[in-house]
């Protein structure tokens, strides 16, 4: 058995550390040079906001404007990557050659109509799945039913691609279906159309347009609806003149987010799609995939679709908010 003072040896070894650890963050703050910089950089609230915002902005100005920088340098080099010898001149034939050949307007304007199609058909669809699980259903089971629905986006965009390759083909599940109620004697071609892309980007798009959907409708108070039905409004109209004006900024963030997604989608496009639905980033692909300076007509169609993909953005967002005024009205 121990005696009192090996215990005691024991409890000071213990408390020995902490002790020390105490002693150096004493010292520490003590010191001058510590005390003048705390005074330098937590002096006021402005500072404070500054130490903590100068992080994020490096890191936000570093990984994502650095690069789209870098992309707007590149597309007016008549050449790229350097090589020895060469010193790259300035030129606006990057830009130029988007204007002067239709196989590139054409799948460029394909690329906005099917995105646009797109994310008006994922809000249809998510729209009564996120009212369902924001209105209808108990606050506990919520989350279970959230977490179910998230399941399949554990795995990989090409996991889930090839999920709807494996459901549209010419053996897949959706024409077993069809030929076992005999509905059609053959297999439907549905791989390689209009069809399965929209199909594939709807599917891997909905998460974003069902989650700021359900944040938004989950923070309309009840008793806004309530007052609503007392005063005499039909379900329609509490829909019309409740709940869609107050969901406008869900409805914004998933459209921005579905459609900037869909523009930039490659491998599902690549995988679901064919030649008559060929999209703008295929294109961009094609000229970083061949030998020789192609990388500045790719930079230089990239800035294309970023400025074009922005514009429209911002377009639809006025167009939201006035529309939204109107609603109020």
């Amino acid at each position: 058995m121990a005696t009192t003072s090996e215990r005691t040896g024991n409890d000071a070894a213990l408390i020995r550390p902490q002790d020390g650890t105490r002693g150096f963050w004493t010292r520490l703050t003590g010191n001058p040079a510590y005390q003048r910089a705390s005074d330098l950089l937590l002096s006021s609230d402005r500072r404070r906001f500054w130490l903590l915002a100068v992080p994020a902005l490096i890191w936000m100005f570093g990984t994502h404007l650095g690069p789209i920088l870098t992309m707007i340098r590149i597309s007016f080099l008549d050449s790229y990557p350097p090589t020895a010898g060469r010193v790259p001149d300035v030129t606006l034939e990057n830009y130029l050659l988007f204007f002067q050949a239709p196989n590139y307007i054409t799948p460029f304007v394909r690329t906005f109509v099917y995105s646009t199609c797109y994310t008006l058909l994922t809000l249809s669809l998510m729209y009564p799945i996120a009212y369902f699980l924001a209105k209808k259903l108990r606050p506990s089971r919520q989350m279970l039913f959230l977490l179910l629905l998230l399941v399949p986006f554990w795995v990989g965009e090409i996991v889930r691609t090839y999920a709807i390759m494996i459901l549209l083909g010419n053996r897949g599940f959706l024409n077993i279906v069809l030929m076992g109620l005999g509905l059609t004697s053959r297999p439907i071609p549905f791989m390689y159309t209009g069809f399965s892309l929209g199909m594939g980007l709807v599917y891997l798009t909905s998460l974003y347009m069902l989650l700021p959907l359900y944040a938004s409708l989950e923070k309309i108070p009840r008793n806004y609806l309530e007052a609503a039905a007392d005063l005499g409004a039909g379900s329609w109209t509490r829909f019309r003149r409740v709940t869609l004006p107050l969901s406008k900024d869900g409805i914004a963030s998933g459209c921005v987010l579905v459609f900037l997604i869909s523009t930039g989608y490659y491998a599902t496009p690549v995988l679901l799609g064919g030649p008559s639905t060929t999209v703008f980033a295929e294109t961009i692909a094609g000229f970083f995939h061949v030998a020789g300076d192609k990388w500045p007509e790719g930079a230089a169609f990239s800035t294309i679709m970023l400025l074009a993909s922005l514009v429209t953005v911002g377009l639809f967002l006025r167009l939201l908010g006035r529309r939204r005024g109107s609603l109020l009205g």
